[in-house]
């Protein structure tokens, strides 16, 4: 009986070894590309989760589209600058979405608060003007190739529509769990085209890549998340 007891132990730790082995190797094999897109929906999802988020959820929802970058970081101790890796999602009149492409994010220190490791960042897209910057070429500069501010939170509306007529891009962040209010005016945004090869399979250029319907079931948590934050918007 002590035997049975004792082969059954061995059985279930040889068989739990296994399973986390298999979860630790499917973690490890986890492409750049495709993390990105897995930490860009649980920022989509913190920021839903926010009591304030309707002013947000409305802004997206009558939108051209989404950048999220879901971890920007100090460039270092010496560099008053950030980076941060991206992607790009366009929203279409019918509530679908289109891409991803891939950007990276850099320039201008926007004064990451002490003690935070990085700030969460979702770009709005509001009008053609701001579209543009995104599908016209490969670089362009926030505050000076295109007009950016903060972005209105809270449940008031009117403020939201009033905010959207001002700016081509609306800035939400979020650092330590809340809303930061950082507008990233000065930062420059660059296609990045190994990360739109890696996912794609061939060469793709932003404009290319906004063009394809987001339907591939790599981005399909991504979208899930937006789809559900919209729904927050007022009706």
């Amino acid at each position: 009986m002590i035997k049975i007891l004792r082969s059954r132990t061995l059985i279930f730790i040889l068989a739990a070894a296994v399973i986390a082995a298999t979860g630790l190797t499917a973690f490890a094999e986890e492409k750049a590309h495709e993390r990105r897109i897995r930490l860009s929906a649980e920022l989509v999802r913190d920021m839903a989760a926010q009591d304030d988020a309707a002013s947000m959820a409305d802004v997206i929802k009558s939108g051209k589209g989404v950048a999220i970058f879901p971890a920007v970081t100090k460039a270092g101790l010496m560099i008053g600058g950030q980076v941060g890796e991206g992607l790009v999602l366009l929203r279409n009149p019918n509530g679908t979405w289109n891409g991803p492409s891939f950007m990276g994010l850099s320039g201008a220190s926007i004064g990451i608060q002490i003690g935070a490791q990085s700030v969460g960042l979702v770009l709005v897209i509001t009008n053609e003007q701001g579209l543009r910057a995104f599908t016209g070429g490969n670089s362009f500069k926030l505050g000076a190739d295109v007009a950016i501010a903060a972005g209105p939170v809270g449940r008031d509306t009117s403020a939201a529509t009033d905010s959207r007529a001002k700016a081509s891009i609306y800035s939400y962040s979020m650092s330590k769990g809340l809303f930061a209010g950082m507008t990233f005016e000065g930062s420059v945004l660059n296609q990045n085209r190994d990360a739109n090869r890696a996912y794609w399979g061939r060469d793709m250029s932003a404009q290319a890549a906004l063009k394809k319907p987001a339907n591939d079931k790599r981005i399909k948590e991504l979208v899930n998340s937006l789809n559900a934050l919209v729904k927050k918007a007022p009706k």
